[in-house]
């Protein structure tokens, strides 16, 4: 069973608590909600999905949209080209800082689009008063999330993204911890271990029946199993508490079942699972570019999105969907653009799948980003010029800078591609290759997140709240209203 704490905090979910509704963080974007209520006319939303592409910002979606344009036969080009959500009827700017940094990290941004509290970087859904890495500290300090909200209501909840499932994005959903690095129970330390805290994993599992998932899909199946037990593809688990949490969420939950291969998530009975646990990989899934040339034997993001709205859509009070496409972010870190793009244009196939399935009269869905990265487009390439590829002016000739070299369009401020002393020649390099590592500015081993906006895409019931510049938090008042999910009084 989950600790008492954390069992305490989920069977109260209706009822918050003052660090959470006495954070300014939370009154204010409550209070622009209701603001906006006042001004428009809205219809609850039975269901709600919200796709989360992990770093991907302004920048990622236009040089994606480039790109996807440009492998379709018909293309002028491939600036015309939309991915599926920019045609939403409703946009809005999000501000994403932590509260302790100006370029903010994952589990920050998420716990704000989950709790409605703004937090400092690296804590998961535990308010900002919590010291990162001290258990003691984030006792009493809790916040409730729309999954709590959600499943206090009778909904069905689901989870799903292309990175371990307990790592910082999918984890702040349903897990409280003062560090987001806490995935197995053998990456806590000792003051952790006496004080009680549990490692995200186990939290996702052991949570009690009426407020256990009905779907989660994603990596990280090493922080599952024990350190003395070898998975289906030959690797060791990292728990030390000797627990096998797969086994224990088939014991669990009624009608439960595992799957670890595309094979048995292929096989899954709809009508007998009411809840799905699928680990794909031992650490983060495949890239989608790597996953098609691969034998692997992993779902889609596509898949994933289709089957989790399959198994969601069995309950007639509705669900919430937490969608994260998390390698953008990785390919982006590696100073890899085109992963990066690859895995954008795939969550864009996975939101359109959503659409297709879904009633739009009681369907919000809702598209955005968790944080930017410092990716850019420059130069002046012609229309159509491969958004990967060298940079070839309107003339039709490659421009070449004042070292006398061509360049690329896109690029980096910094990261593992970055240029120390003489710049290598890309004349006869394939820059469109999925292994070249775009050029950089500053020398770091990984590329960095940026701070600058993103933005948040919405269609359905309650999107006319999706508007204007918002802080990032205001993205969980936005479903809570449009879902009366009971987390704010007006």
């Amino acid at each position: 069973m989950i600790s008492c704490s954390l069992a305490t905090v989920a069977a109260n979910a209706s009822v918050l608590p003052s660090s959470q509704t006495d954070s300014q963080w939370y009154k204010d974007s409550a209070q622009l909600v209701s603001d906006k209520i006042n001004q428009t006319t809205t219809k609850k939303a039975k269901n709600v999905i919200l796709f989360v592409g992990d770093g991907m910002g302004v920048s990622t979606l236009t040089a994606a949209r480039i790109f996807e344009g440009q492998q379709q036969a018909d293309n002028q080009g491939g600036e015309e080209n939309f991915l599926s959500f920019e045609q939403f009827p409703k946009t809005a700017l999000v501000k994403t800082y932590n509260t302790n940094q100006q370029t903010p990290d994952s589990a920050g941004t998420m716990t704000a689009m989950a709790t409605g509290v703004k937090s400092k970087a690296g804590v998961l859904s535990v308010s900002d008063t919590s010291l990162r890495a001290n258990c003691l500290s984030s006792k009493g300090n809790e916040l409730i999330t729309l999954v709590d909200l959600a499943n206090a209501k009778g909904l069905s909840t689901g989870v799903v993204s292309t990175a371990r499932i307990t790592h910082a994005t999918p984890a702040a959903t349903y897990a409280r911890s003062p560090e987001r690095n806490w995935e197995a129970d053998s990456n806590l330390p000792e003051e952790a271990v006496t004080n009680e805290c549990k490692d995200i994993a186990y939290q996702l599992v052991m949570r009690d029946e009426a407020d256990a998932l009905t779907v989660a899909l994603g990596g990280g199946r090493r922080n599952f199993i024990p350190n003395d037990v070898t998975d289906g593809e030959g690797k060791s688990g990292r728990r030390a508490d000797g627990v096998d949490l797969t086994q224990a969420w088939t014991e669990n939950h009624s009608n439960a079942a595992y799957v670890w291969d595309k094979a048995g998530f292929d096989a899954i009975d709809v009508d007998a699972t009411d809840h799905l646990l699928g680990l794909f990989n031992s650490s983060h899934m495949e890239y989608e570019a790597d996953r098609l040339d691969d034998t692997a034997g992993e779902p889609s993001l596509t898949e994933m999105t289709a089957k989790s709205i399959e198994l969601l859509n069995k309950n007639e009070q509705g669900y919430l969907l937490i969608v994260e496409s998390g390698r953008i972010d990785h390919a982006h870190h590696a100073g890899n653009a085109y992963r990066a793009m690859m895995d954008t244009v795939e969550l864009s196939n996975a939101v359109r799948t959503a659409v297709e399935n879904t009633n739009p009269e009681e369907t919000l869905i809702m598209v955005t980003a968790d944080h930017s990265h410092v990716f850019t487009i420059a130069g002046y390439p012609k229309r159509g010029n491969p958004i990967l590829g060298l940079v070839h002016g309107i003339d039709g000739n490659v421009s070449i800078a004042k070292d006398g070299k061509p360049y690329t369009t896109v690029g980096y401020t910094n990261g593992p591609g970055a240029v120390v002393g003489v710049r290598d020649d890309l004349s006869s390099v394939d820059t469109q290759d999925k292994e070249f590592k775009q050029q950089a500015l500053i020398p770091t081993s990984s590329e960095t997140h940026a701070g600058e906006d993103i933005t948040l895409h919405a269609t359905g019931p309650g999107s006319d709240l999706v508007q204007g510049v918002i802080e990032q938090n205001v993205i969980y008042h936005v479903i809570n209203q449009a879902q009366a999910l009971g987390g704010t009084k007006y």
